[in-house]
This record gives C-alpha cells, structure tokens and sequence, in this order.
C-alpha cells in the first residue's frame, strides 16, 4: 500500500468524526436561529443594549442577527476555530507521528526518500483539509438555506467557505513545519495549536482596540473575518496573496527542516 493511501486510511476515522463534529455544529447553530426568528425586531433591540466590548467577544458584533445569513456569519467564526484546530492537529500529528510511534526506522528502510515520504503525507493531509472543507461547505448550503426563507445566502457562504480553506491550509502547513523543526515529536501538536490559538486572540484584540490594527497581518482569522467578507462580497487579494506566501513558507521550511533532522526511530 503507498503511503498516501496509508495516511489516508490512518486517518479516516478521525476525519469521519470532525466532519460530524461539523455537522453537528452548524445544525446547532443554525437550530437556534429558529428560536431567535420568533423574537422578530426584538432580538436587534436586545443586541442594542449590550455593551460593544461583550458583541466582539462573542463574535456578535456587525451581523444583522434577524437574518439567516447574519446568524450563520456569527457562527463562522466558531466554524472556523474548529477547521484551524483539525489543521493544525492534522499537519503536526501526519508528519511526527512515525516518531512518535516508533514507526520511522520500518518507514525509512524502505527504497524512498524522505521527500518522496512528505509529499505523499503532505497530500493526504489535503485531501482531509478539502473532504472536511466541502462537507461544512454542504451542510451550511443545506441548513443556513433551510431557515433563510428565500434570502439569497450561497454567494456568503461560497466566500466564507474559501476564506475557511485558505485558513486550514496556513494552519496545516504550520503544523508540518512545526514537526518538522522540533525534536520531540509528542511536542508538535500542542506547540502548532498554541500559534493556533495566539492568532485566534490577536483578531479578538484587534478588534478590541483599533490601536493595534497593524497585528491584524498576524491572524488568519483576521484575513477572512465574515463581517468583512459579507460587507465587500469578494475575498481581499493582498489577504489571499499573504496566505499564498504564508503557506508556500511553511511549507518549504517543512521540507527543508524534515529532511535534515535527525530522526527518532
């Protein structure tokens, strides 16, 4: 069997379980809109009372809540805490796991190079990033059009769905970097879902205090905010281009560093 479909068969419950977990959230999510649209204007007089600061913690703030397309852009951002955190598992755990297990001296004795070894881990870490991708993809068309009634909602969810792929994939590509670099294998995760995680309180602080707007460069999350997304209707293209290089960075240096290290067998 080749190692991409070894990987691919390694991980196929864990995957099967995140997208559930997905599932899951959205319809969630979205079942508490149904509640929601019985309060009518109500719901945008309640939000009217609450302090700012309390709307940005709870990622409530720039949505029309009356709507189903608002409701689902506050729920994006929980949506996309959970693809940042698959990604980031994904890519540490896919490439130091052979370390980690004590698996690497039966992998490396056979005729492949240790390139040969990361490109195939590094697809079938894709292909989990793009099946859990469109299976958020399906299920939001699904229920955020079930409660819309007739509001159009596919062009928002389209735009936040892209933006949510280029977030796994920086995510990704930093988790593989990351155990690629480091020494003890058990380490890779929990250090790539600390950045994770860093990043995720940089957007909160941003958007707390506009003094700090320059760290928005800093978090993905940042790049594809839905608020923005919904309001300008396209991705940003200096955003794009910035998660293009982050990626295409990471990934060299997974490369580079993996295939230098000395590793644990």
């Amino acid at each position: 069997m080749s190692i991409f479909l070894r990987e691919l068969k390694a991980h196929r419950y864990g995957l099967l379980f995140w997208c559930l977990g997905m599932v899951a959230l959205i319809a969630s999510g979205m079942g508490k809109f149904a509640a929601y649209q019985a309060a009518g204007q109500s719901i945008v007089m309640m939000m009217a009372t609450v302090p700012k600061t309390v709307l940005i913690v709870f990622g409530m703030s720039g949505f029309d809540l009356t709507k189903a397309s608002g409701f689902f852009g506050v729920l994006f951002l929980y949506i996309a805490l959970m693809g940042a955190v698959h990604a980031s598992l994904l890519g540490a755990n896919i490439i130091s796991k052979e370390e980690r297990d004590r698996t690497s001296e039966f992998l490396f004795t056979r005729p492949i190079t240790r390139a040969s070894v990361l490109t195939s881990k590094m697809l079938a870490g894709l292909v989990n990033i793009i099946v859990l991708n469109v299976t958020t993809t399906v299920s939001a068309i699904y229920f955020v059009g079930y409660f819309s009634k007739g509001e159009s909602v596919n062009k928002d969810i389209a735009l936040m769905m892209a933006g949510l792929f280029f977030m796994q994939l920086i995510f990704f590509a930093i988790g593989a970097m990351v155990a690629g670099f480091v020494h003890k294998p058990k380490s890779a995760a929990s250090i790539s879902t600390s950045i994770m995680f860093t990043t995720f309180l940089l957007a909160y602080l941003v958007n707390l205090n506009e003094k700090l707007d320059l760290l928005k460069y800093l978090s993905p999350f940042k790049y594809y905010d839905a608020a923005v997304l919904m309001k300008d209707g396209r991705l940003d293209p200096a955003y794009i281009a910035l998660s293009v290089a982050i990626v295409g960075a990471a990934v060299f240096g997974t490369y580079y560093f993996y295939k230098k290290r000395d590793l644990t067998v």
